[in-house]
């Protein structure tokens, strides 16, 4: 597999010094790629999604962290693809970084339901998986003046008039739109029949308190600020019990039996090198460990769920099974 470094590389004959310089700076590139040592070059971070989401919050957090243990010195250049619920930023990645072992992407659970929904040419068997990094529940807000006051009461409107309720959500297939499609389902309602409306990265946001949507679903993390501040109110979570410093009840506590948890993490480009995979994993690892992670984390409410290499690779391959049954059984796919 070709290093980065060695890209653009002119042909021409030069001095025995100037190429000896060259040489030795290749080795210890190469040397630095394979011990996990500090990153030196720039980064392309691909962020699929419009800047004020999850998987930008978690990029861009995790990358200074890796800055902050000096484990990445070189510069950072975010590019941020949103639209396709990641699909358009995964081709970009794909189709821009081949064997570039300095280029990042981070995703999450979201893409591979989307993956198979839009029955995407470009899959994560394009790209090299890295780490699984964060696990978070979602939410779901409404206006902070709405009528509907619990998630029961969301669940009486969607099986009254499923179309007159608004929903907004990352887009179809996502844990978003699974979690409404779950949500309408104790009600006898088919995905079919739902109003859900797709947003990129923090529109979704102000589609909410603008009053364009009845209902928003997203990550704790987007919307319990905001809820803190006034200006919204949640309704319910997704998680299996109450989760710490979050005052909104379960979908359970409601009498809805529905639980849905969602995962970010980071992949490498097509063609990584073995030894630039192994370098980054290091590094990932050892972040993973620091107290730089940990004050991210908690700065963007989300637990650790660490996994890297091998582990992540197989974890994914479950994943895109366990959601293709999901996605069924919701009615979201056939």
């Amino acid at each position: 597999m070709t290093i980065a470094v060695f890209q653009g590389m002119k042909t021409r004959v030069q001095s025995a010094s100037h190429a000896a310089g060259r040489a030795l700076g290749c080795a210890a590139l190469i040397a630095s790629v394979v011990t996990g040592a500090a990153q030196a070059q720039q980064v392309t971070v691909t962020i699929p999604a419009a800047p004020g989401g999850g998987w930008d919050g978690t990029a861009r957090l995790t990358m200074q962290a890796l800055q902050s243990e000096k484990l990445v010195t070189g510069g950072l250049q975010y590019v941020n693809k949103g639209g396709g619920v990641g699909i358009i930023g995964l081709t970009d990645f794909v189709r821009n970084n081949k064997g570039n072992d300095n280029a990042l992407m981070f995703m999450g659970v979201i893409m591979l339901g989307a993956i198979i929904t839009n029955n995407s040419a470009i899959t994560m068997d394009n790209v090299v998986p890295l780490a699984r990094l964060t696990r978070e529940y979602n939410a779901i807000a409404v206006p902070i003046d709405s009528p509907i006051k619990t998630a029961a009461d969301l669940a009486t409107a969607l099986k009254q008039n499923p179309g007159a309720v608004a929903v907004g959500g990352s887009g179809v297939g996502t844990v978003d739109h699974l979690t409404l499609a779950l949500v309408a389902k104790t009600q006898g309602v088919s995905a079919d029949k739902l109003n859900f409306i797709s947003f990129s990265g923090g529109e979704i946001v102000p589609a909410l308190v603008g009053g364009k949507i009845k209902a928003a679903i997203s990550g704790v993390s987007e919307l319990y600020p905001l809820a803190q501040a006034g200006r919204i109110r949640l309704i319910a979570i997704t998680s299996e019990t109450r989760l710490p410093n979050v005052d909104a009840p379960t979908l359970k506590e409601g009498g809805l039996d529905v639980t849905v948890s969602n995962w970010r993490g980071v992949t490498g480009s097509p063609g990584m090198s073995d030894a630039a995979r192994k370098g980054w994993i290091e590094k990932l690892d050892a972040l993973s460990k620091s107290k730089s992670w940990a004050a991210a984390l908690e700065k963007q409410g989300v637990e650790d769920a660490y996994l890297s290499g091998d582990a992540f690779t197989a974890f994914i391959a479950a994943e895109n099974k366990n959601w293709q049954a999901l996605l069924k059984e919701a009615g979201i796919v056939k």
